[in-house]
């Protein structure tokens, strides 16, 4: 009887090739470049991809003030959380949220498209977003990157 020779390939933590990207906000809408976001730190525009591995790149993100969002989001859209203590609840609006800290709204659009898991959190530990041009990771050689090439 002939068998197949071919074996199926799991990437795991010592065969992932591992990149740094480099991701300009500046005019991208907010919900469509975090998809695609995720999809790279998750790993799936590489033919290796394992569901269950780390085999996404790092991502660094800059202009993150400068992203848009469609409709009347800047003023309907909110922001909660929770200081732990009780009637802590919190909420903001996105114009709020980005005169304060304007890179925590890529970040938490990029969260909530990954995995709620440990996966997850490994994962989120690769995207470093920053409010203007200047980041802090040029000695890791990041690779520039046009999201409108990318599905």
């Amino acid at each position: 009887m002939d068998t197949l020779s071919y074996k199926t390939i799991s990437a795991n933590k010592s065969t992932v090739n591992k990149e740094w990207l480099l991701v300009d906000a500046e005019g991208q809408t907010l919900g469509r470049m975090a998809s695609k976001i995720a999809k790279f730190l998750r790993g799936k525009y590489k033919p290796s991809y394992t569901p269950h591995v780390d085999c996404g790149d790092n991502v660094i993100v800059i202009n993150a003030e400068k992203v848009t969002m469609t409709g009347n989001k800047w003023d309907d859209k909110e922001y909660q959380r929770y200081t732990g203590y009780p009637g802590g609840q919190r909420s903001a609006t996105a114009k709020e949220v980005l005169s304060k800290h304007p890179e925590r709204i890529v970040e938490n659009a990029v969260k909530g498209m990954l995995p709620k898991n440990k996966l997850g959190a490994e994962l989120f530990r690769n995207l470093k977003v920053y409010s203007g041009a200047e980041h802090g990771q040029e000695a890791q050689k990041p690779k520039a990157i046009n999201l409108n090439d990318y599905k």
